[in-house]
């Protein structure tokens, strides 16, 4: 099987025959087969993927949270414990970890490909280290400013409001792409700076279920409206709720998510479908996915 994958991998059309040859690992795609969602672990799924085949990735990997903390949540004190992927293995562990699946992100991505990393102060400083490891191009660091924070309930610390996604290019070599006149214009006319204020998703964005690191759509489509080329094929490799294929289908874009929770999955799956039929039907009931 290893050498069949090795020959899939230098034809043209790799992604498609892997795709066919490997039905159970495809969870949906949508008509034109634009965009898809694949069931399964990041890096087993990565490792079947075309070398250069993905033009951005967007990557929200875990922050290493769920440890026992509390958080503020509707003005109750709650804890922190998003599930088992996002408990910390100790700090050698983690940073591995990050340097695994970045590696395999960086085979996938083209010459001139880049990547945005989101994180918490818990990981972000890991992957940027874990980037200048493998030989990536840093960007830009981008701060996104939530302008409705949850309060800090000790009292000992200032109140987290932000979050760092860290842009940059597949290699010093990178001559990467840049919406520079259009993220221009939408600053009225002045270069746009590295912070951004967008407020967390609201239940408009969560209509068909929760994630509780779901990105606002916003963000999502400044990101990739500035990072992506004409026609580009994106990818999330924890895909999540699927934000990152909204804003994909949105901008005409193809995408691949990878996931390994199926509720998540079929969250996915409601929010890009409906986004690319651009439905007005009544929208279900808010849930909850535990």
């Amino acid at each position: 099987m290893a050498q069949i994958s090795q020959i899939l991998s230098s034809l043209p059309d790799a992604p498609q025959l892997s795709k066919a040859l490997n039905p159970p690992d495809c969870y949906w795609s949508s008509p034109n087969g634009d965009s898809r969602l694949i069931k399964g672990n990041c890096l087993d799924v990565l490792g079947k993927l075309a070398p250069g085949s993905v033009d951005v990735i967007f990557a929200d990997p875990p922050y290493f949270l769920s440890n026992g903390g509390t958080t503020c949540q509707a003005g109750k004190r709650v804890s922190v414990d998003k599930g088992r992927w996002d408990r910390s293995q100790g700090l050698e562990e983690n940073h591995q970890f990050n340097h695994d699946w970045l590696s395999a992100c960086q085979r996938v991505l083209t010459d001139n490909g880049t990547i945005w990393v989101s994180g918490t102060v818990h990981v972000i400083y890991s992957v940027g280290f874990a980037m200048q490891q493998l030989g990536f191009k840093i960007l830009n660091d981008i701060i996104w400013e939530k302008p409705n924070p949850p309060p800090n309930l000790s009292c000992r610390y200032f109140t987290h409001s932000t979050e760092t996604i860290l842009w940059a290019a597949r290699s010093r070599k990178s001559k990467h792409h840049f919406e520079y006149s259009e993220m221009r214009q939408r600053n009225e006319g002045k270069q746009m700076k590295n912070v951004w204020r967008f407020c967390a998703p609201g239940k408009r964005e969560k209509i068909y279920g929760k994630h509780p690191t779901q990105k606002p759509i916003d963000l999502l489509d400044r990101l990739l409206t500035a990072s992506c080329p004409p026609k580009a094929h994106v990818l999330d490799p924890f895909n999540g709720s699927g934000t990152t294929g909204v804003a994909a289908a949105r901008r005409q874009m193809k995408y691949t998510g990878i996931e390994l929770n199926p509720e998540y999955l079929e969250i996915s799956r409601q929010r890009i479908e409906d986004e690319l039929a651009g439905s007005q039907h009544q929208r279900p009931q808010l849930r909850s996915v535990q």
